[in-house]
């Protein structure tokens, strides 16, 4: 059995040691449980002598440990309960009722009584809470002034006769004594456990995680490095000790690592660099080094540094191997990309150019022929003509919109933007497509507010986003269907929308609005010609402009397309016009001529 004496490790502490998991507030409390049984065995064992004593008249001592044996199993009955503040004022109180007892029996200033009371607040402050504390003072300090005014008067309040005081306030001291001592000790050994458990957390952590973990000394020496590091390196820990760490790094960019190293260490100025360090592979049948690359982060320790000194440096070693070559296969693909692109409109610009002059004279001949310049024909000629000549007009279309995509991705088609009447742009925009409208007797309406602003734009690339607006409308729409052109100001914006009642589109198809080439009902079997560069275009020349292209659709029911251009025009760059500069840059200050001055002071 265990003795209550003793000061070496409880079950609790022993528990701690081998993971029972106790920590400081639950040897706390369990200290609470043992300090009631010391009491109440104290208490039990001495109750022998103070009841002969109070046989013989001297009943203080017999009501002082009859005080103490209550408390003590009033304080277990709390602990027990979970009302460990409550328990804990229990026994700071009996250490300071005690005292108060004795210091009124006993008529000297100094006496067991005093310095029994003195013992409570400081079991207070080990096992009570701050205001416990406080309280616990006060009431040491009235014990005290108690203890004056006796010794003053030399008269103790209680009258004891038959009993040495000093006996039994020496004897009381003494255990209440040994209490304190006892829990203290318990307390500082649970923070001291507590300490190296998480210390043994740390190490664990930095053995076993999964970046390498190394410390240098502020003169420079490797002073610990992770086990994580044989497996970044492959070698064993002790061959990257000394210099053989720095040894690993690629000889350029030791000059790299030294920097970065001396700004932590010297500085304070916590780094990141990446280099290229040799790791080892056992299964390797070539002697030609293989390196990795290895990002290095290194942090000064603060607390590591005195007045003058340098400081240690703890860091992180990580393989980003993988990540710098995922980066350099993307920046290849990126490049190779550009240069499909540029390829690509650099083909279609010289195609283009290329089918431009014989598409031309087959469209101006086709046109003679048709017009009789050549001579007379026959009406199966005159048709063969007219084909010829549709056909090559749709070539050239296609075309000029190849060369206007490639130039708008190629960031070389240039907007001139103007003022501009935007109710001027309907009308011959609507005559362009209201022919190919008739045909399949498609009703084309406007609807233009009054009193709209002047917009700054670039008139010719506004009438061809309305066409190509206007051209996609009648395409997909019924016959005998409608279309709707709307001009109306929405806020800073001039809001210009084409409606129709046609097949309408999917939000699938939605999203795709604005990619090259790209038609909703794409395949083979399409009912509707076109290359899918209308809507391309049009957002191109919409954001040359500053402006948004929005599209609501449902399919089966008609599409709205809405094109928002800002009335003022594009944004200006800020950085050409906020500055003001100088017409005369080198012109010296002007000198302020002297009898100005005079003049003022005549005045």
């Amino acid at each position: 059995m265990r003795s209550f004496f003793s000061f070496g490790e409880s079950k609790e502490i022993a528990e701690a040691i081998t993971g029972g998991g106790s920590r400081p507030e639950d040897l706390r409390r369990q200290t609470l449980a043992d300090n009631a049984i010391f009491i109440i065995v104290a208490s039990a064992l001495i109750m022998p002598i103070v009841i002969y004593t109070a046989l013989q008249g001297a009943t203080l001592p017999f009501f002082v440990a009859v005080l103490a044996l209550i408390s003590g199993a009033t304080t277990l009955m709390l602990q027990r309960h979970a009302r460990y503040e409550e328990a804990a004022c229990a026994q700071v109180y009996l250490l300071l009722t005690a005292g108060m007892l004795l210091t009124l029996a006993d008529s000297r200033f100094v006496d067991g009584g005093l310095a029994i009371a003195l013992l409570g607040p400081i079991y207070a402050s080990l096992m009570a809470r701050p205001q416990i504390r406080r309280i616990s003072w006060t009431l040491m300090v009235a014990i005290g002034l108690i203890a004056s005014v006796t010794a003053t008067f030399g008269k103790a309040p209680l009258i004891v006769e038959h009993v040495d005081l000093g006996l039994v306030g020496l004897i009381g001291f003494a255990l209440g004594a040994v209490m304190i001592a006892r829990t203290a000790g318990r307390i500082g050994m649970s923070f001291e456990i507590q300490e190296k458990s998480q210390l043994a957390t740390y190490r664990h952590l930095i053995e076993h995680v999964q970046d390498a973990v190394f410390r240098y000394s502020s003169s420079g020496e490797l002073l610990f490095l992770s086990r994580s590091s044989e497996k970044l390196f492959g070698c064993p820990r002790y061959e990257l000790t000394g210099t053989g760490l720095g040894q690993r790094i690629h000889v350029a960019d030791r000059p790299t690592y030294l920097t970065a190293f001396a700004d932590a260490n010297q500085a304070g100025i916590q780094r990141t660099i990446e280099v290229r360090m040799r790791q080892d592979d056992p299964h390797a049948n070539t002697a030609v080094p293989q390196f990795i690359w290895v990002e290095i982060n290194f942090s000064p320790v603060d607390e590591t540094r005195t007045s003058g000194s340098r400081f240690e440096v703890v860091g992180l070693l990580r393989d980003v191997t993988r990540r710098r070559d995922q980066a350099a296969e993307m920046e290849a693909a990126r490049h190779v990309a550009e240069e499909a692109s540029i390829a690509k409109s650099r083909f279609l610009a010289t195609i283009g150019h290329e089918l431009r002059t014989p598409l031309n004279a087959v469209v101006g001949f086709s046109e003679m022929m048709t017009s009789g310049i050549g001579g007379e024909m026959s009406d199966t000629h005159r048709e063969y003509a007219g084909l010829i000549h549709q056909s090559g007009t749709h070539l050239l279309e296609v075309v000029r919109m190849l060369l206007d995509m490639s130039r708008i991705e190629a960031g070389k088609f240039e907007i001139s933007t103007d003022n501009m009447a935007p109710d001027d742009l309907v009308e011959p925009c609507l005559k362009m497509v209201q022919a190919v409208a008739n045909e399949r007797d498609i009703r084309i309406s406007s609807r233009i507010a009054r009193l709209l602003p002047t917009v700054v734009a670039d008139e010719r690339a506004c009438r061809q986003i309305l066409i190509n607006l206007l051209s996609n409308a009648v395409k997909f729409s019924h016959d005998a269907g409608e279309v709707t052109v709307s001009l109306k100001q929405q806020g800073q914006y001039l809001n210009l929308s084409v409606s129709d009642n046609g097949i309408g589109m999917s939000a699938e198809a939605i999203a795709h609005i604005g990619e090259p080439f790209y038609q909703a009902n794409d395949g083979l079997a399409r009912a509707y010609e076109g290359t899918g560069l209308g809507l391309s275009i049009v957002k191109g020349l919409v954001e040359l402009h500053g402006g948004t292209l929005r599209a609501m659709s449902e399919f089966g029911a008609g599409t709205t397309m809405t094109v928002l251009l800002p009335i003022n025009g594009p944004a200006i760059k800020l950085r050409e016009t906020a500055t003001v500069t100088s017409l005369y840059p080198d012109t010296a200050p002007i000198e302020t001529i002297p009898w100005q001055d005079e003049k003022r002071n005549a005045i």
